[in-house]
């Protein structure tokens, strides 16, 4: 939410809230901007307030309303305890998960979530060390907890933390609880007064329990599910945790699936929020993963495996046909996984598939080739965790797989949320798998797109910061509702889906959208391409998807019918940029 307040009124906000911060820091960076009277910066934090998107809350740290502060995790913790306390049965007594990342401050927002909840009288569940985000939403079900909190900001800048909330079925929020969370949060009027207790406090009086036996029963669980490589297929795998909180959980289930030969980044293997070797602790990002694939040149290791700094996400490079490693798309680990956990189910018609709606469309066809359900989902994991739960509950439906393109991959239902640490473990038995084979991970790829079709998917992302920032991104949406183009380029625009309005519009006919609302907006072109847009959920950032859809003729080479879908895709792309105000 935004609002262009006065300077009069940019002062008093910033003022009540430097009286009712219980952080000396943040008061103390509050005083100097208010004395300096810097009407900027004090805009930047005061006209707009970090909402639930995505994954809950997320921003830079610092002082302000639109800042990742104490007050602002307790002034939303206050407000998730109230939530819960009416909308969960025994809520109080089943309590809370919290869980923490190796961002700056990540450990003292933990603390001032359970120091709140605590006062609230709910049971906290709570990690005594950094945790990834996966064993979190291990953790909700596991101890049956009416929600989980995990302070993360992901993939995101040092600059950034974050606020994830869990409901007490393992899966992020969604409405509407967001909402129900949302306006509890904005009840809460004085956050210095909110009962707190210490910790010692409430563990005497058994408000705070430790977290013994979850990680085993994760591992135990995650071998279970994943299964054990049979001697006689050695891998050697080049690993990174890039500074966050994945080495020791990623490197025990590896082990438990049979992968002992892991060597990993030691300058990038404990947790550091100042992220000293990357610029971008994004494993997506150019240059990110240059130390782990150096270690793999130099070691000779086939696979290459990276977490992003919390691990729920996974980036996979693998062997070349000239022996160089090269990176994987988020799309392409996803089918790769997808297409060997159908080929492996039982082939009952009872299995289903998730992706999200910016996914590469061939997932669509490999679940219909091995005659499973297939559905898209908005963006964000919590979407596709909770229509995994609606399709089992509703039509008895088994949930084998569910993948976004941003590296985010769930196995089963074991964990409700993404998790790069079983899906790494899975990543490396399908590699094994295809080298019984005599198949490289390419040559699989290849087999799969001359079967089904190559949809080459790339994205652009473009960084729009601050209030300012905001304006820009609603105003190219607004402008593409009101003036849908007819044409991208040289191609004709065949329907045009846009989920905020609720409506597919193809030709002179209209009908309403099957997804939810969402801020989104899809083009699907004459030859099969499509091009959407939306504005991030964590991050101050517009982003355009574009899928050129491409045969492989008989006998083409992959990087022959890649060039020709890469040519293309430059046009479309330069098109849609200049067409939506955005080149």
């Amino acid at each position: 939410m935004t609002f262009t307040p006065t300077p009069e009124a940019l002062l008093s906000a910033a003022q009540a809230f430097h009286d009712d911060d219980p952080d000396r820091q943040t008061r103390s960076e509050l005083s100097a901007l208010i004395a300096a009277r810097d009407l900027v910066e004090l805009a930047d934090r005061f006209s707009a307030r970090l909402e639930f998107g995505t994954a809950g809350l997320r921003g830079v740290i610092g002082a302000g309303t639109n800042r990742m502060n104490r007050r602002v995790v307790a002034e939303t913790t206050a407000g998730l305890c109230a939530y819960l306390a009416r909308a969960v049965p025994d809520a109080k007594r089943r309590g809370i998960c919290v869980a923490y990342d190796g961002r700056r401050m990540s450990r003292a927002f933990a603390d001032e979530t359970i120091a709140v909840a605590t006062g609230a009288g709910f049971v906290v569940h709570a990690f005594d060390d950094v945790a990834p985000t996966p064993l979190l939403s291990f953790s909700v079900l596991d101890r049956s907890a009416a929600a989980g909190v995990m302070v993360t900001a992901s993939h995101n800048p040092r600059e950034y933390n974050g606020y994830k909330v869990y409901f007490d079925n393992g899966a992020q929020i969604i409405p509407p609880h967001d909402t129900g969370i949302a306006e509890a949060i904005a009840r809460v009027t004085a956050v210095c007064a909110l009962p707190r207790l210490d910790r010692a406090s409430a563990t005497q009086q058994r408000l705070v329990r430790d977290m013994d036996g979850v990680r085993d029963r994760y591992l135990a669980a995650t071998g279970a599910l994943i299964g054990k490589e049979p001697p006689g297929t050695p891998l050697r795998i080049a690993y990174t945790a890039l500074h966050g909180v994945g080495e020791e959980l990623a490197r025990a289930t590896l082990a438990g699936a049979g992968f002992n030969d892991v060597l990993s980044v030691a300058a990038q293997a404990q947790p550091d929020g100042e992220f000293p070797t990357v610029s971008f602790p994004n494993p997506e990002e150019k240059g990110a993963m240059d130390m782990v694939l150096a270690l793999a040149e130099k070691s000779g290791a086939e696979l290459v495996i990276a977490n992003d700094p919390d691990a729920d996400r996974l980036a996979l490079a693998s062997r070349a046909a000239d022996g160089k490693h090269v990176l994987h798309s988020g799309n392409e680990v996803g089918l790769l996984l997808a297409d060997h956990l159908l080929d492996q189910a039982p082939r009952d018609g009872k299995n289903v598939v998730l992706s999200s709606i910016v996914s590469s469309p061939l997932i669509e066809k490999i679940a219909k080739a091995h005659g499973a359900h297939w559905e898209p989902t908005l963006t964000g994991f919590k979407w596709i965790a909770n229509r995994a739960i609606e399709l089992a509950q509703t039509r008895g439906l088994r949930f084998v797989f569910g993948f976004e393109e941003a590296l985010g991959y769930t196995v089963g239902t074991l964990v409700r949320d993404k998790d790069g640490i079983s899906a790494a473990a899975l990543a490396a038995r399908v590699a094994c798998h295809h080298k019984r084979a005599g198949r490289t991970l390419f040559e699989a790829l290849t087999e799969l797109y001359r079967k089904h079709g190559l949809f080459e998917s790339r994205q652009v992302s473009l960084t729009l910061p601050g209030s300012e920032g905001l304006r820009k991104m609603a105003a190219v949406m607004d402008a593409l509702r009101a003036n849908s183009p007819r044409h991208i380029g040289a191609h004709e625009v065949r329907s045009v889906l846009d989920l905020e309005l609720g409506v597919e519009r193809r030709g002179v006919t209209t009908k309403p959208a099957t997804l939810p609302k969402s801020n989104v907006i899809f083009f699907e072109l004459e030859g099969g391409h499509r091009i959407a847009i939306r504005p991030s959920g964590t991050e101050p950032k517009i982003k355009i998807y574009l899928d050129i859809y491409e045969t492989l003729a008989s006998g083409e080479t992959l990087g022959t019918a890649r060039a020709r879908a890469a040519l293309l895709e430059g046009k479309l792309r330069a098109a849609f940029l200049t067409q939506s105000g955005l080149g």
